[in-house]
């Protein structure tokens, strides 16, 4: 996934299906810098990482 659309979908109101290894996630932040996103699962908020924008796939 591109930065600057990670960054409108971290943005948006709406809910935009993400997954990340297959399981769908939240983008809380997008780190252009080092093309990277702060992430948790939908399922699992505890759960935060920093994944690399690459392995995002947007359904």
């Amino acid at each position: 996934m591109q930065s600057q659309r990670a960054k409108e979908i971290a943005g948006s109101p709406t809910m935009v299906n993400v997954t990340y290894n297959g399981t769908q996630i939240y983008i809380q932040h997008v780190d252009e810098e080092n093309e990277t996103a702060r992430i948790y699962p939908l399922e699992h908020p505890q759960a935060e990482q920093s994944v690399p924008l690459t392995s995002l796939t947007e359904h």
